[in-house]
């Protein structure tokens, strides 16, 4: 078990970090929705597989390594094991930093010898944050800083972001603009609440939400290419977050949410 700070994760999951879990092949099955995963292939022979419903990803059966690796934020109860290790830091988002003592590794474990993809570096605009998908098809930017930024723990989020927790910049419609690919999003809104994630239909990248219900555009950071300018102001929903994570900053903690 160990958190993934490459960009191509950050760019799937919508957050600072992926969060996954190793384990036989032959110890995993699908008990439903297999026929709803999509895939999008992210560098050459490799793919990642997402739920083409609401974006959440899905497990990455390697059956050339008898091994599948399963996206931690979308299991379920105590798991029986703790993150190990912190790799691709060399990709990591510079506006995050890393507060456990978890050993960090530039790119993979030792023993491991993957080639490392080149991706194009932003061009930083003055006075602008800027934000695409993982393929590109999709790009917005938002003048200023965000109203908000909170790392949320609740199980939607969770689940959403198939991550250990979101971390959601929240921006005023004045501030956002579409730059491309606002027809390749699909948003997914859960009935009778204020909950919703968005993502890009051709990679399941998550992208910015524009909420009317929270008055907002939700943008998730990890899928930001720019510094926001604006670090989490608070943990929220802790009370809900994953039993196999543990909070090592000291960024306000709340049960829910601040009063």
């Amino acid at each position: 078990m160990g958190h993934c700070h490459c960009s191509m994760c950050r760019k799937h999951h919508g957050a600072l970090f992926a969060t996954f879990v190793g384990a036989p092949l032959a110890t995993f099955r699908w008990l439903a929705g297999a026929a709803e995963n999509d895939s999008y292939e992210s560098s050459p022979g490799g793919s990642r597989s997402f739920c083409r419903t609401c974006g959440s990803v899905a497990p990455l059966l390697l059956p050339q390594l008898g091994m599948v690796f399963i996206p931690a934020g979308n299991l379920e109860g105590d798991l029986g094991c703790q993150p190990e290790y912190h790799i691709f830091v060399g990709s990591k988002a510079p506006w995050y930093e890393i507060t456990d003592d978890l050993p960090q590794y530039e790119r993979f474990r030792p023993g491991f010898d993957v080639p490392p993809i080149e991706r194009p570096a932003p061009i930083p605009i003055a006075g602008v944050t800027q934000g695409s998908c993982l393929c590109g098809a999709v790009a917005y930017a938002m003048t200023g800083v965000p109203t908000r930024e909170y790392n949320c723990h609740c199980s939607r989020c969770r689940r959403g972001r198939s991550a250990a927790h979101a971390t959601n910049a929240f921006y005023s419609f004045e501030q956002f603009r579409w730059i491309r690919g606002a027809e390749n999003v699909v948003d997914y809104a859960i009935a009778g609440s204020r909950f919703g994630i968005a993502f890009c239909r051709r990679c399941g990248g998550a992208v910015a939400r524009i909420s009317r219900e929270r008055g907002a555009v939700v943008v998730p950071v990890g899928a930001l290419d720019t510094d926001p300018h604006l670090r989490p102001q608070a943990h929220i929903f802790v009370g809900s977050k994953a039993s196999w994570f543990e909070i090592s900053d000291h960024t306000p903690q709340f049960v829910e949410l601040p009063i």
